[in-house]
């Protein structure tokens, strides 16, 4: 669902990139209170996992592929607003190393893949997790779901943005009707991964997931005929090595680079489901070169490496060292900003 320049016209994709300025400095204020100790250095992965993925491209009708949006994954694994950041640095080092989506249509790819799918996404595993049973299984149920409708939701706002800026005359009907019809089935993929990874991470590490925090279940304990909350147990001293983060940070990078190195290479080749649209309905008649197209990495492939498998993969992993770098970094500086907030504030305290 990358949007190229050309297919958005210039009013229009300047304000696309006001809406997701603004919604960037309002999820920049948000990450300080979602990111911890805890979530800050999975945030950098979160965003170099779903760069990998997204090189994953998976068959869903004849002629069409999908991959991961994401915006539902970062939300329930680190908090809606850290999510928002975590897909657009994604999208920003797609756009600027690799010449995916357009980078005067930044705006548009951000308001689209990043903050619908987070929003949309968050909102639905919210709304179900208060109502399935408060139990683990409920979070990869309610993931499943959030994932699924976040990308039919990106593409209805995909057929707005073109209602109103569009740069070809397509009929909306026909736009919306294909692009939401493709992108229901890709959104199956996309829930797939989502409750799979989700599910993987609360097996082993429940308290790193977002959305799962607060959902234990108190005791009851019948007193003169009544239920009541039975009194707080004292938590068990948790080993040294299930506290530290650092072995789940590991074999998130490690998978990160095998899926983007190695992987990608079996992804499908069909145009996903924009492109396809795009095509057919003549939507890219006045798709322009991008900017980056003479880059290194263009198309994730390095410049002069003939080998098409070695080409691939080293675009691959050079794109999530750079996406766990730049992600880490920006985490790394909120969470900092977080800390020293909390100091004056405390210092003003005393």
């Amino acid at each position: 669902m990358h949007v190229p320049d050309g297919f958005i016209n210039a009013p229009t994709s300047a304000a696309a990139g006001v809406v997701a300025a603004g919604a960037l400095a309002v999820s920049l204020r948000g990450a300080r209170r979602e990111l911890d100790e805890r979530t800050a250095p999975l945030a950098g992965l979160v965003a170099a996992f779903i760069f990998a993925v997204q090189m994953l491209n998976f068959p869903v009708a004849a002629g069409t592929s999908g991959h991961l949006l994401g915006g539902a994954l970062a939300a329930i694994l680190v908090g809606p607003y850290t999510g928002v950041l975590c897909v657009s640095v994604v999208l920003l080092m797609q756009g600027i190393l690799f010449a995916d989506g357009g980078l005067t249509a930044l705006g548009v790819n951000i308001t689209d893949m990043a903050i619908t799918t987070t929003v949309v996404a968050y909102a639905v595993f919210r709304g179900l997790v208060k109502v399935l049973p408060r139990r683990r299984r409920s979070v990869t149920v309610a993931s499943f779901a959030a994932a699924l409708l976040s990308v039919p939701a990106a593409a209805v706002v995909f057929t707005l943005i073109y209602a109103v800026g569009g740069t070809t005359d397509v009929s909306i009907g026909k736009v919306a009707t294909a692009m939401i019809g493709v992108h229901v089935l890709i959104g199956i993929g996309e829930a797939a991964i989502t409750a799979l990874t989700v599910g993987a991470v609360i097996a082993v590490r429940p308290d790193l997931v977002y959305g799962a925090r607060g959902l234990q279940q108190r005791l009851k304990l019948r007193v003169n005929g009544e239920l009541v909350d039975a009194p707080a147990a004292e938590p068990a001293p948790v080993p040294t090595a299930a506290r530290s983060h650092r072995k789940l940070w590991i074999t998130g990078l490690v998978t990160s680079l095998v899926l983007a190195g190695f992987v990608s290479f079996y992804a499908s080749a069909s145009p996903d489901g924009l492109e396809k649209v795009a095509h057919d309905h003549g939507i890219d008649k006045k798709e322009e070169r991008h900017t980056s197209a003479d880059s290194p990495l263009a198309g994730y492939g390095v410049k002069d490496v003939s080998d098409a498998r070695l080409s691939g993969g080293l675009a691959g992993v050079i794109g999530v060292g750079s996406t766990v770098v730049v992600g880490s970094t920006v985490f790394w500086v909120v969470r900092r900003r977080r800390t020293a907030a909390s100091s004056g504030t405390s210092s003003q305290a005393a």
